[in-house]
């Protein structure tokens, strides 16, 4: 059964930092791309990075040059380092995978989406 853990939120003042961790059981790690989401009250969720399986990496506009998306497939973890934190970063953070494998050998492939519970990151000004 897979199962993603997040951990690593809590409450941090303007300009602080945290690190997020996703762990994830059930084997599919190293064969999903990565994402973290957040989601503030009263907003939607929104993408805050991407990662590969190669380990190619994305991220919102509005964190870049603050946060880090990395991976360690021995360990099965994801993280986002976050530093420079600003108010406007409160929400509950989400972690998700894309788990694609090919099922036939024409190639054909399935795709599965999981997330996590999420951990809740507070920025106080």
């Amino acid at each position: 059964q897979v199962q993603l853990v997040e951990s690593g939120g809590g409450l941090v003042q303007s300009g602080g930092s945290l690190r997020l961790s996703c762990v994830v059981s059930g084997r599919i790690f190293s064969e999903s791309s990565m994402d973290w989401y957040r989601q503030a009250p009263g907003q939607e969720r929104e993408l805050v990075a991407h990662i590969t399986t190669g380990g190619s990496k994305n991220y919102a506009d509005s964190v870049k040059g603050r946060f880090t998306i990395s991976r360690d497939n021995a360990k099965n973890t994801m993280y986002l380092q976050m530093n420079s934190l600003k108010p406007e970063d409160t929400a509950v953070y989400y972690c998700h995978a894309v788990h694609r494998r090919v099922v036939n050998v024409e190639g054909a492939t399935a795709t599965r989406e999981y997330w996590g519970q999420g951990t809740l990151v507070t920025v106080s000004s």
